[in-house]
């Protein structure tokens, strides 16, 4: 069930939990993520970084996002995950995307509002929701982490841009954590709060504890992303299973087990964050 990103978080708001949104790279991320969705009975999001629409794999890949979300059962969205322009964003429109976010969060606060507005105008013309970013979520490799996203400054964002969902920074990185985040819960409130309830974003999502996670939720979080760990379900089963050069095996056969290592990382983050039985 092909649906856009309106429709998803509005499920989300209702039930009072949030979307899982996983980021595929193939065809075998994609069957992985789906099978829990199907098996679940789980809404879901799958999103895809924007260099894979400048390079020539989104091209081959939007296609088996739309076939896949078209034969689901479930509602599934196709999101473009940290669009960084309108370049991006457009061949996302152009390849199908549902959903689109625009990050403008490096950019100075009024710059940001601006671009993100452009984005939001153009997608409202085509049915599109946006997801904005108000509060630089970087990786674990920097030095330090920007200001926590301001609630009164969010506030201002959503107004003067009409984003559907908003990523936050309360305590996040993207990558594999050195040591356990610890997220601002009451700030996650404060800022729903400020924005009239508006659908808030959790980027970093891999290797949040489960504990910090559900109090996100609970606090008003309605997408948690998960990117890094659904890469390691994959690969680490590749690595297991590496084929040697003197044994000859079929491609299809192979991936199953890295399609069903995703399928099974992807069961457990569906039900952390309350989507199951929910579609």
């Amino acid at each position: 069930m092909f649906v856009n990103l309106k429709k998803i978080l509005n499920m989300a708001e209702e039930g009072n939990y949030a979307i899982p949104a996983f980021n595929v790279y193939n065809m075998e991320t994609c069957m992985g993520v789906i099978a829990a969705a199907e098996e679940l009975k789980a809404p879901v999001i799958l999103q895809v970084y924007p260099r894979l629409f400048k390079e020539e794999a989104g091209y081959y890949l939007s296609p088996v996002i739309i076939a896949a979300a078209k034969k689901a059962s479930v509602p599934v969205c196709f999101h473009l995950d940290h669009g960084p322009s309108e370049l991006e964003v457009t061949r996302a429109l152009r390849y199908g995307a549902t959903g689109i976010m625009l990050d403008g969060s490096a950019l100075p606060f009024k710059e940001n509002i601006a671009a993100t507005r452009r984005v939001v105008e153009t997608c409202d013309y085509l049915g599109v929701g946006v997801e904005g970013e108000l509060g630089h979520v970087g990786t674990v490799n920097d030095d330090s982490m920007d200001e926590f996203t301001v609630p009164e400054d969010a506030k201002e964002f959503v107004e003067k841009t009409g984003v559907t969902a908003l990523a936050v920074l309360v305590g996040t990185a993207h990558g594999r954590y050195k040591k356990p985040p610890k997220l601002d819960i009451e700030r996650i409130k404060d800022i729903r709060k400020a924005t009239n309830n508006t659908a808030l974003v959790l980027h970093g999502g891999s290797g949040v504890p489960d504990a910090e996670t559900k109090a996100a939720v609970a606090a008003g979080i309605r997408k948690v992303n998960i990117a890094t760990d659904v890469c390691y379900a994959y690969l680490d089963c590749i690595a297991e299973d590496i084929v040697k050069p003197d044994r000859a095996i079929a491609v299809d056969n192979f991936m199953k087990r890295p399609i069903e290592a995703v399928k099974e990382f992807a069961l457990t983050k569906i039900e952390l964050v309350g989507a199951n039985g929910k579609a």
